[in-house]
């Protein structure tokens, strides 16, 4: 009996990773042998590597930049490279199919994917689809889409909406370990601030900037970015973390509002826990604007508020958090009418169905 095997893709951003982290548990189970192809110093590297018994397989990668650099000449040539690496790879493994979760990195991998006849799916979280996507999508058998807009912006025959993949692991988290964890007294509606997998340079200035007036109606749990810890600021009621992975849930769980960039797989997760948001999405320029399209989606909706990064000052901040506190019950009127469409289940059962029998 040929044993059955997938190759899962994606990385740059732990926005491309954590979907696959919800799905790879799943084929294990069932007996899948997984194999992963990413970047050589990425963070799905380090994310990938606390699974048990999935093969991590490093490439040469590029980034199509939205700024001129000479590095831009080069990257050609890496993808090229890593598309070669990627053919080699798929040839060893021998997968039935592919996943990609987006990411530079998965460009090569699925036009490796497609001149060795292997089925590949990928997952779209965006409002609009990324660069890396639109490059790698005539390379799919299947798209799928989180936000039942997107399908506009895709190949109709490729096209499905699935809603958002969510971790379970992130509804098992004790609210009590939680403050404990943070050392918090849990006297205070807690905020968790967030400014994504880099952090976010704007938001962890203004927040520390009226950090005292924060503190007057919350407490405070910071996730501000590898090496952005400010260890001069030894404040009761004030937890800071570089990054956070499995104590996470917990942290959630003791949350009661949430400060963060607009991620869609973030903020899909936030909506499936319940917690109001106030979202300050990525400026276009530093962006292609997706996070503002996300954001924009999600207050149409009452989920969320939203404050362009534009006018992020310290003041508005804290004039937001307040107004965001004051909507707490409406806000969670509205995410109670949010229906989870079980999108996890629908993906796998796409991805069985893709792959060669």
């Amino acid at each position: 009996m040929n044993e059955k095997r997938i190759l899962f893709t994606g990385g740059g951003t732990a926005g491309h990773v954590m979907v696959n982290l919800a799905i790879i548990p799943v084929f294990q189970r069932e007996g899948w042998k997984v194999d992963y192809i990413g970047s050589k110093n990425g963070i799905e590297r380090e994310l990938i590597g606390q699974l048990d018994n999935v093969t991590y397989h490093p490439i040469s990668t590029g980034k199509l930049r939205r700024y001129f650099s000479k590095e831009n000449f080069k990257d050609p040539f890496k993808v090229l490279n890593g598309t070669m690496q990627a053919y080699r790879i798929i040839g060893k493994t021998k997968p039935s199919v592919i996943f990609s979760k987006g990411g530079f990195v998965s460009v090569p991998v699925l036009a490796a994917a497609w001149m060795k006849r292997v089925p590949a799916v990928i997952h779209e979280s965006d409002y609009t689809p990324g660069l890396a996507n639109k490059l790698a999508i005539p390379f799919a058998k299947k798209v799928l889409a989180t936000f039942p807009e997107t399908i506009t912006y895709l190949p109709e025959k490729k096209a499905e909406w699935i809603g958002a993949v969510v971790r379970e692991q992130l509804f098992r988290g004790s609210r009590k370990q939680g403050l404990e964890l943070a050392n918090l007294k849990g006297k205070k509606p807690v905020l968790l601030i967030m400014g994504g997998s880099a952090g976010a340079r704007r938001i962890n200035q203004a927040v520390r900037e009226q950090l005292d007036s924060l503190l007057k109606d919350f407490e405070i749990i910071h996730i501000c970015g590898k090496g952005n810890v400010d260890e001069s600021l030894k404040v009761e009621g004030y937890a800071q973390y570089d990054y956070v992975n499995k104590e996470l849930s917990d942290l959630f769980a003791a949350t009661d509002f949430v400060l963060s960039r607009a991620g869609a797989n973030a903020i899909f997760e936030f909506l499936a826990l319940k917690k109001p948001m106030l979202l300050i999405p990525l400026s276009r320029e530093v962006s292609r604007g997706d996070q503002i399209l996300n954001a924009n989606s999600f207050k149409k909706q009452g989920y969320a508020q939203v404050l362009e990064e534009e006018d992020l000052t310290g003041d508005r901040l804290l004039e937001e958090l307040k107004q965001l506190k004051a909507s707490k019950h409406d806000m969670l009127k509205n995410m109670r009418n949010y229906e989870s469409h079980q999108a996890k289940d629908k993906v796998i059962q796409v991805i069985k169905s893709a792959s060669k029998k």
